[in-house]
């Protein structure tokens, strides 16, 4: 008897040990994870700096700054949804500060009150800047006819609004009718505890299945 149940024992054992190995590194991924978004996060919320000369998509994503300048026209409207609010738009505008055109994410607005005429002229604002990725294959095209777009891809919010390819997002609000949507790490993915917990369980799983193939071999063995 002891002879047959070798294999499955092996097995049960070695499956179960590379499951728990990878749950395990998951809870490592999940720390580390944990640090950078952390250390986003302070980023996020530090002191503001002065809108560098040429930011960097990568250093410069994130950085806190304050600046005072006139909001222009035309609007960009980017359809989004917000959770427990619902679908709406991203306001971005053409931003003019010391000499400069960038862009400024304002913030959110209802669908009905995408053609709502708003306030524009000068404002004190404080913000973060990030270049978000939100284009994939499932993205739609912009209805440039309508006047409404899928994702705030800085090139194309530049070239369409003659600004340098650069965006802050509003902290604070420009207008009362605009609700500003910071930059935080929530939209960061961090999906290592649900994978650690998959992989975990799946060891739970295969550790009675093993248990229960024992089980019948040592039945079917004394029976026979």
């Amino acid at each position: 008897m002891t002879a047959r149940l070798i294999f499955p024992l092996l097995l049960g054992f070695i499956g179960a040990a590379i499951l728990i190995a990878l749950g395990v590194w998951q809870m490592q991924r999940l720390d580390w994870k944990q640090g950078i978004l952390a250390e986003i996060d302070a980023q996020i919320s530090g002191p503001a700096i002065a809108l560098p000369v040429d930011p960097d998509p990568e250093a410069d994503r994130y950085a806190p700054v304050e600046l005072t300048g006139t909001i222009g026209r035309p609007e960009i409207p980017v359809l989004v949804s917000v959770k427990r609010v619902g679908p709406g738009y991203r306001l971005i505008v053409p931003f003019e500060t010391e000499g400069r055109r960038i862009l400024l994410d304002q913030g959110f607005i209802p669908l009905e009150a995408k053609d709502a005429a708003r306030a524009t002229g000068e404002v004190t604002i404080r913000g973060n800047l990030h270049w978000p990725d939100e284009i994939d294959s499932y993205t739609p095209e912009n209805d440039l006819d309508a006047n409404i777009w899928f994702s705030r891809d800085v090139e194309t919010l530049a070239a369409a609004l003659g600004t340098e390819p650069v965006l802050v997002i509003a902290a604070t609000q420009t207008d009362p009718s605009v609700t500003p949507l910071p930059v935080d790490s929530s939209a960061i993915p961090n999906d290592h505890l649900n994978y650690a917990v998959t992989w975990f369980s799946l060891a739970a799983v295969w550790l009675g299945m093993t248990a229960f193939l024992v089980s019948r071999i040592r039945r079917t063995t004394i029976r026979g």
